[in-house]
């Protein structure tokens, strides 16, 4: 089963052995269509985005005007409405999936861990990144060479322990940390 969630932030336990813990919000969603291999389409909230297509579709199923976004995620639902989130009682490990935090165009050095040369002065090679490619043969740069570039806001997924669900307010509290910044939205899928 998968659901749609969305980082709340990052505390601790209290108790003699604190443990760093992540928490994340169900987000409100409702079942529009499933199919037969236990997919479905699922509306959710995000943003105020609004336009024709997105109408037609709130119109087709009977959705208010904040569920605005649609995807599809495998479901423990039998029939359309209100997503079933009895499954994450009996869960214990989730696959959390997020974007991580962009880090915008960095250098070698930070996004490949390159040594960088000497600090002195007058060696005129301090952070850049040296020879990229060779003389005769191939006589180009190699695909694949790590060079400076866009950093961050890729897909990351990682593995979590339940600690606790609480199912009135749909707050998750996971051990550990989750990629990505307070307040985005990503995907939990139950692992066992």
């Amino acid at each position: 089963m998968e659901y749609i969630v969305e980082k709340i932030g990052m505390s601790r336990t209290i108790g003699t052995i604190s443990t760093p813990v992540t928490l994340l919000k169900l987000v409100n969603t409702k079942v529009c269509e499933l199919a037969e291999d236990g997919k479905a389409l699922v509306a959710y909230a995000q943003g105020k985005a609004n336009n024709k297509a997105i109408a037609g579709q709130q119109k087709k199923y009977n959705l208010t005007a904040e569920f605005n976004k649609f995807a599809t995620i495998e479901v423990a639902n039998n029939e359309a409405g209100d997503l079933d989130v009895s499954p994450l009682s009996e869960a214990k490990v989730l696959k959390v999936s997020f974007n991580d935090k962009g880090r915008g165009y960095q250098g070698v050095m930070k996004r490949h861990g390159f040594a960088g040369g000497p600090k002195s002065h007058g060696s005129r090679f301090h952070r850049r990144h040296g020879s990229i490619g060779n003389c005769e043969w191939p006589g180009r740069v190699q695909p694949g060479m790590k060079m400076a570039g866009h950093m961050g806001n890729k897909k990351v997924s990682v593995k979590n322990e339940l600690m606790s669900f609480d199912k009135e307010n749909g707050i998750l509290v996971l051990k550990g940390s989750v990629p990505g910044f307070n307040g985005a939205m990503g995907r939990i899928r139950i692992v066992k």
